[in-house]
């Protein structure tokens, strides 16, 4: 796809992550499989389900503008998951794989507050207020799983794998 114009850009975004979320979507199961620490299994449920959610809201933002999204694959999610997956297969389950699970769902997090923040700047400057309203939405439950994540981290998961 060429990029020529803001309009472009907003376009390859929303198409990066909408492939992105798909992917994330896909992914998501086997690290649910494979966290042994409930409230862990918990969280990544829950991030399951956002993440349906997320793919419906780019689905509202397309109808809504009558934009038509590219078929690309995301490669930094491809990466992603391509990492999560080498560490399912590398690390013993139990504590330190769930900090690992983590470590790779943050990961994925930052990269969608980095991706979505930037989308929720153009869709202002192009005129989209209902995809700013809905990427806002998707925005602001990815934060706040991230920050779930992090004290999931510090108070329960890695003092337990620091014990084994």
């Amino acid at each position: 796809m060429s990029v020529k114009s803001l309009s472009d850009l907003f376009i390859h975004g929303l198409s990066d992550i909408y492939s992105a979320e798909k992917q994330l979507a896909k992914a998501l199961p086997r690290m649910i499989r494979s966290a042994t620490n409930p409230d862990l299994t918990a969280a990544l449920d829950l991030n399951l389900q956002e993440t349906q959610g997320q793919i419906e809201r780019i689905d509202q933002i397309v109808e809504a503008t009558g934009l038509r999204l590219k078929r690309i694959k995301c490669a930094a999610m491809e990466g992603l998951v391509e990492e999560g997956k080498e560490q399912i297969d590398e690390v013993e389950k139990g504590p330190v794989l769930d900090a690992a699970l983590i470590g790779a769902a943050q990961k994925v997090d930052h990269y969608e507050i980095a991706t979505y923040g930037t989308l929720c700047a153009l869709a202002k400057k192009l005129g989209y207020p209902e995809a700013v309203t809905l990427m806002r939405e998707t925005l602001d439950e990815v934060k706040a799983a991230d920050e779930k994540l992090t004290v999931l981290a510090e108070q329960d998961v890695m003092p337990e794998a620091l014990a084994t």
